[in-house]
């Protein structure tokens, strides 16, 4: 059985995970006692628990009420913790579509930011080795490569809040794991290629070719989960 931070661990994301899945409702009260008694654990982890999930804006202790759960409108919807739980929910497809819409409007930009600087070459780095791992069929090492690509080019955009937003980014990234179908997890020849023509554009030093195509490459990947969305 965990113990230490590991029964911290089990129980705020289990807890969590429950709450972005609605099994816990808006408005639901969670009482330590009952928390504690259900995961086995002492009171002192279930208050650490709740500490990083009122942290996390899900839960809000409220006086002679006791802990209760919150709607989405007040959840830290950018922290990697949660994107996590939504990508691991029924919302999955929904956060996709949400963040790379909001991509949409820092990655290009981030790319003219970019374009000729020193932090180019990392990104054209990246981008070749996806095309690699196509050819060797590893989408492992294609995720990797597609992680280091989003953080160089955000990184190299010399705006520190882009470049915080790359732990997001990241986080999204590696939900797909999860994810069967292969045309959004599964390395693709043309995804990666898009990746390139973005690299290529930075080394060049081409500011606007490079907006253009990190543009398009972040606008396929959104309709291709639009499309593969299941039906409401």
């Amino acid at each position: 059985m965990p113990t230490g931070r590991g029964l911290h661990a089990q129980v705020l994301d289990t807890l969590g995970q429950r709450i972005v899945d609605g099994l816990l409702a808006p408005g639901s009260v969670l009482r330590p006692e009952h928390v504690a008694d259900e995961f086995g654990v002492s009171r002192s982890v279930v208050r650490e628990a709740l500490r990083v999930l009122q942290s996390l804006g899900l839960v809000e202790p409220r006086q002679r009420v006791g802990t209760q759960v919150l709607g989405i409108g007040s959840w830290e919807l950018l922290a990697p913790t949660v994107i996590r739980w939504r990508g691991a929910s029924p919302s999955y497809f929904v956060q996709q579509r949400e963040l790379l819409e909001l991509r949409l409007g820092v990655e290009p930009v981030a790319a003219t930011l970019a374009a000729g600087t020193p932090g180019a070459a990392p990104v054209l780095d990246a981008a070749s080795d996806m095309l690699d791992a196509c050819v060797r069929e590893d989408s492992r090492a294609y995720l990797e490569a597609d992680v280091r690509f989003h953080r160089a080019l955000l990184e190299a955009s010399g705006n520190a809040v882009f470049a915080h937003f790359a732990g997001t980014v990241e986080a999204l990234l590696r939900t797909r794991t999860s994810e069967s179908r292969d045309t959004i997890t599964r390395w693709t020849r043309d995804a990666a290629a898009r990746h390139e023509a973005v690299g290529r554009a930075l080394l060049a030093g081409d500011g606007a070719a490079a907006s253009a195509a990190a543009a398009e490459l972040v606008r396929v990947t959104r309709d291709e989960f639009i499309a593969e969305a299941p039906s409401a």
